[in-house]
């Protein structure tokens, strides 16, 4: 490992294809992606590598994905950049715009990479149908041979849905699905695993993971209000990024917020949240009987 190595996170672009309505879009993601990845390119020293950990899409369609291109090809960046899945994408049209990928279009998309002595491991947390995160049996099978390749290099872990904090099951939407939590656990103890970069929930939250940091970012559509949790979800203008440092001495993350007047954009209650909880079951009943 280098002195120091420098890389950024970004986490929730909902990029939506700009020739379709999407009354679920609440901001110009587009046009925020495109400011973010400019400062991007005024950080120094220069990252090495860049990971965008889910929702790249608000819709999952492959419209959406072909724009998420056409920005990250303007931006030019020049260095690695690495996708994990979320519950907004879709595996199938993820593989068909952005890989070459033609057979096994609904298989996870794990994967891993070594630059400038970080290991990355990319989980693919998505799960048809479902707002919250799990693994399939197969990616516990990847994720353990991983986890013992390159033995002397930290490991950075990547991935959608956080492990959640706490075994309560009201709260399994907004993180993985406990019995995985605990199964990823038992997988990455004893190894050096110096953080894991997650999203979803819009806002920034720092954890202690049983000495693991997670960090969760604002992300690029919205930020939640984290002072209207106890009442429900309101979603307000604001996104950020994350340059993260990795040192001898460990992590550091420093989030970079954009300019933004935090105006409401959208709200719900946990009831309501409860019925689109429901809505996706519904779908994912049915999806399952096909």
């Amino acid at each position: 490992m280098t002195a120091h190595t420098t890389f950024v996170h970004l986490t929730d672009l909902h990029i939506s294809d700009p020739t379709v309505t999407d009354d679920h879009l609440y901001s110009d993601t587009s046009k925020t992606l495109a400011a973010i990845l400019a400062d991007v390119k005024r950080v120094v020293p220069t990252p090495s590598f860049v990971v965008a950990s889910g929702d790249l899409t608000n819709r999952g369609d492959v419209g959406s994905y072909e724009e998420l291109k056409r920005i990250m090809a303007e931006a030019d960046l020049g260095i690695p950049v690495l996708y994990a899945l979320g519950n907004h994408d879709k595996r199938d049209g993820f593989y068909k715009a952005m890989t070459d990928r033609t057979d096994e279009l609904k298989a996870p998309y794990d994967h891993a990479a070594v630059i400038d002595g970080i290991h990355i491991i990319v989980l693919d947390s998505s799960h048809p149908f479902k707002i919250g995160g799990s693994f399939e049996a197969s990616q516990f099978t990847w994720l353990e041979g991983e986890l013992a390749n390159h033995p002397a290099l930290p490991k950075l872990l990547v991935m959608h849905h956080a492990p959640a904090l706490d075994p309560n099951p009201d709260l399994e939407w907004e993180a993985l699905a406990i019995a995985d939590t605990e199964r990823l656990r038992t997988l990455v103890e004893g190894h050096n695993v110096i953080g894991i970069l997650s999203g979803h929930i819009h806002f920034d939250r720092v954890s202690n993971w049983y000495g693991i940091p997670v960090i969760i970012g604002v992300g690029q559509h919205a930020a939640t209000d984290v002072l209207y949790l106890n009442e429900g979800i309101r979603m307000l203008s604001g996104a950020s990024f994350a340059v993260g440092t990795l040192r001898s001495s460990g992590l550091t993350v420093s989030f970079v917020p954009q300019p933004s007047e935090r105006r409401e954009l959208h709200s719900f209650t946990f009831a309501m949240m409860g019925e689109l909880i429901k809505r996706y079951e519904e779908q994912a009943a049915l999806a399952a009987a096909e």
